[in-house]
Protein backbone atom coordinates (compact mmCIF):
# COMPACT_ATOMS: atom_id res chain seq x y z
CA UNK A 1 0.00 0.00 0.00
CA UNK A 2 2.57 2.50 0.80
CA UNK A 3 4.34 1.39 -2.36
CA UNK A 4 1.13 2.34 -4.53
CA UNK A 5 0.98 5.78 -2.31
CA UNK A 6 4.48 6.62 -3.43
CA UNK A 7 4.09 5.70 -6.82
CA UNK A 8 1.07 7.95 -7.05
CA UNK A 9 2.73 10.78 -5.42
CA UNK A 10 5.87 10.58 -7.78
CA UNK A 11 3.28 10.47 -10.51
CA UNK A 12 1.79 13.32 -9.28
CA UNK A 13 5.04 15.23 -9.20
CA UNK A 14 5.97 14.28 -12.36
CA UNK A 15 3.17 15.67 -14.04
CA UNK A 16 2.74 18.72 -12.02
CA UNK A 17 6.60 19.57 -13.16
CA UNK A 18 5.99 18.73 -17.05
CA UNK A 19 2.92 20.84 -17.06
CA UNK A 20 4.83 23.47 -15.63
CA UNK A 21 7.71 23.82 -18.15
CA UNK A 22 4.93 23.63 -20.93
CA UNK A 23 3.16 26.82 -20.01
CA UNK A 24 1.80 29.21 -22.38
CA UNK A 25 3.49 32.88 -22.29
CA UNK A 26 2.18 35.65 -23.85
CA UNK A 27 5.39 36.10 -25.89
CA UNK A 28 5.68 33.01 -27.01
CA UNK A 29 4.50 34.00 -30.83
CA UNK A 30 6.98 36.31 -30.67
CA UNK A 31 9.73 35.88 -33.11
CA UNK A 32 13.30 35.83 -31.81
CA UNK A 33 14.12 37.84 -34.89
CA UNK A 34 11.85 39.97 -35.18
CA UNK A 35 13.18 43.09 -36.22
CA UNK A 36 10.28 45.44 -35.84
CA UNK A 37 11.61 47.93 -33.34
CA UNK A 38 15.02 48.34 -35.10
CA UNK A 39 12.97 48.73 -38.64
CA UNK A 40 10.97 51.29 -37.38
CA UNK A 41 13.74 53.12 -36.02
CA UNK A 42 16.12 53.20 -39.47
CA UNK A 43 13.18 54.59 -41.41
CA UNK A 44 12.09 57.10 -38.49
CA UNK A 45 15.92 58.44 -38.70
CA UNK A 46 16.23 58.07 -42.57
CA UNK A 47 13.23 60.01 -43.31
CA UNK A 48 14.00 63.25 -41.22
CA UNK A 49 16.46 65.70 -43.37
CA UNK A 50 18.30 65.12 -46.21
CA UNK A 51 21.28 62.89 -47.13
CA UNK A 52 24.37 63.05 -49.67
CA UNK A 53 26.40 60.13 -50.24
CA UNK A 54 29.76 60.35 -48.76
CA UNK A 55 31.21 56.82 -49.86
CA UNK A 56 30.34 54.45 -52.72
CA UNK A 57 32.76 51.90 -53.19
CA UNK A 58 31.66 48.82 -56.30
CA UNK A 59 33.95 46.24 -55.53
CA UNK A 60 36.88 47.75 -54.38
CA UNK A 61 36.71 50.95 -57.06
CA UNK A 62 35.55 54.48 -55.59
CA UNK A 63 32.74 55.53 -57.05
CA UNK A 64 31.79 58.06 -54.71
CA UNK A 65 31.87 61.03 -57.27
CA UNK A 66 29.32 59.96 -59.24
CA UNK A 67 26.69 60.66 -56.73
CA UNK A 68 28.58 64.30 -56.10
CA UNK A 69 25.95 67.23 -56.04
CA UNK A 70 22.86 64.83 -55.31
CA UNK A 71 20.72 64.70 -52.01
CA UNK A 72 18.97 61.93 -51.11
CA UNK A 73 15.63 62.44 -49.72
CA UNK A 74 13.65 59.19 -48.06
CA UNK A 75 9.79 60.25 -48.02
CA UNK A 76 7.19 58.06 -46.06
CA UNK A 77 5.66 56.86 -48.57
CA UNK A 78 8.76 55.15 -50.01
CA UNK A 79 9.55 57.52 -52.63
CA UNK A 80 13.22 58.17 -53.15
CA UNK A 81 13.90 61.71 -54.52
CA UNK A 82 17.81 62.66 -55.35
CA UNK A 83 17.92 66.23 -56.42
CA UNK A 84 20.96 67.48 -58.41
CA UNK A 85 22.30 71.23 -57.16
CA UNK A 86 21.42 71.71 -61.17
CA UNK A 87 17.79 71.72 -60.37
CA UNK A 88 17.45 68.00 -61.80
CA UNK A 89 15.72 65.34 -59.82
CA UNK A 90 15.06 61.52 -60.30
CA UNK A 91 12.50 59.76 -58.39
CA UNK A 92 13.12 56.02 -57.28
CA UNK A 93 11.76 53.87 -54.36
CA UNK A 94 13.28 52.49 -51.02
CA UNK A 95 12.01 50.06 -47.78
CA UNK A 96 13.45 48.46 -45.13
CA UNK A 97 12.54 44.70 -44.99
CA UNK A 98 13.28 41.83 -42.58
CA UNK A 99 15.17 39.58 -44.49
CA UNK A 100 15.03 35.93 -44.67
CA UNK A 101 16.45 35.14 -47.78
CA UNK A 102 18.90 32.26 -48.35
CA UNK A 103 21.63 34.99 -49.21
CA UNK A 104 21.60 36.81 -45.71
CA UNK A 105 21.57 35.53 -41.94
CA UNK A 106 17.65 35.49 -40.77
CA UNK A 107 17.68 38.15 -38.48
CA UNK A 108 19.19 40.38 -41.49
CA UNK A 109 17.48 43.52 -41.97
CA UNK A 110 17.75 44.60 -45.52
CA UNK A 111 17.54 48.60 -47.14
CA UNK A 112 15.98 48.13 -50.46
CA UNK A 113 16.91 50.81 -53.21
CA UNK A 114 15.56 50.83 -56.62
CA UNK A 115 15.59 53.42 -59.22
CA UNK A 116 14.13 52.56 -62.80
CA UNK A 117 17.22 53.24 -64.97
CA UNK A 118 18.89 51.60 -67.56
CA UNK A 119 22.21 49.09 -66.57
CA UNK A 120 24.11 52.23 -68.06
CA UNK A 121 23.16 54.45 -65.43
CA UNK A 122 25.11 55.11 -62.49
CA UNK A 123 22.21 54.96 -60.22
CA UNK A 124 21.80 51.23 -61.15
CA UNK A 125 24.57 50.55 -58.80
CA UNK A 126 22.08 51.66 -56.16
CA UNK A 127 19.65 49.46 -57.11
CA UNK A 128 19.70 46.02 -54.12
CA UNK A 129 18.92 45.09 -50.93
CA UNK A 130 21.74 46.37 -49.15
CA UNK A 131 22.66 45.07 -45.34
CA UNK A 132 22.67 47.61 -43.21
CA UNK A 133 26.17 47.49 -41.05
CA UNK A 134 25.54 50.33 -38.90
CA UNK A 135 22.95 53.52 -39.06
CA UNK A 136 22.78 56.49 -36.19
CA UNK A 137 21.12 59.73 -36.46
CA UNK A 138 23.91 61.58 -39.01
CA UNK A 139 25.26 57.90 -40.54
CA UNK A 140 23.78 55.33 -42.40
CA UNK A 141 26.57 52.29 -43.51
CA UNK A 142 25.41 49.75 -46.38
CA UNK A 143 27.23 46.53 -47.75
CA UNK A 144 25.86 44.12 -50.39
CA UNK A 145 28.02 40.73 -51.45
CA UNK A 146 27.36 40.39 -55.16
CA UNK A 147 25.92 36.74 -55.93
CA UNK A 148 27.39 37.47 -59.48
CA UNK A 149 31.16 38.11 -58.95
CA UNK A 150 31.24 37.72 -55.15
CA UNK A 151 32.56 41.44 -54.97
CA UNK A 152 31.29 43.86 -52.00
CA UNK A 153 29.97 47.40 -52.36
CA UNK A 154 29.39 49.40 -49.67
CA UNK A 155 27.50 52.35 -49.69
CA UNK A 156 27.61 55.49 -46.87
CA UNK A 157 24.74 57.94 -46.48
CA UNK A 158 25.43 61.08 -44.06
CA UNK A 159 22.80 63.77 -43.48
CA UNK A 160 23.09 67.31 -44.76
Amino acid sequence: MKATYLNGLILLFSLSLLSSTCSHHDDDDVSPNNNSGQIQQIENQVESGTWRITSFIDSGQDETSDFNGFNFAFQSNGTLIASHNSGSNLTGSWSITDSNSNDDSSDDIDFNIFFNVPDSNNFEDLNDDWDIISHSDNTIQLRDVSGGNGGTDTLTFQRN
